[in-house]
């Protein structure tokens, strides 16, 4: 019989990488479907919130060009594409460290009901993209006389 170790930490860690697989299938299966799962590696952090007349979503996507970001709007869900090319001017040798994340990202977001899509605007500067899609007209209960 051998003795082993115990350590909890360790344990928890696998446990917490396998739980994240498990919902990263489930929230991202595209990732698995025409690309390589290693394309899919990140997503940009969003801060979601309401004014006065609009939903806003702002995302911040440092580094990536106007060029490269693509919106779209099917079945009352807004996607949120993009790609953040890796920069070739430094060597790969001349590298201490590399901590961004680079490739293809999606992000996708359900839009409430009658949301007008013709009236939803985008604008990116700094390399924060904002969102803004104006919040659907309340729906008053409307009395019927009956004559």
């Amino acid at each position: 019989m051998e003795l082993v170790k115990f350590r909890p930490v360790s344990n928890l860690l696998r446990i917490n990488n396998h739980m994240n697989s498990l919902f990263d299938d489930f929230f991202y299966p595209a990732a698995g479907r025409s690309e390589s799962r290693h394309l899919w590696g990140w997503n940009p952090v969003v801060d979601i919130f309401d004014n006065d007349s609009n939903i806003v979503i702002q995302a911040e996507l440092p580094g990536i060009d106007k060029k490269d970001i693509a919106l779209d709007v099917k079945d009352r869900v807004l996607t949120l594409k993009g790609e953040r090319t890796f920069d070739n001017e430094v060597k790969e040798e001349n590298f201490y460290r590399r901590e961004r994340a680079y490739g293809k990202f999606e992000r996708a977001f359900n839009l409430p009901a009658h949301v007008k899509i013709e009236d939803i605007k985008a604008d990116y500067k700094d390399g924060v993209l904002r969102i803004e899609i104006p919040k659907p007209e309340v729906q008053q209960p409307k009395q019927i006389t009956v004559h």
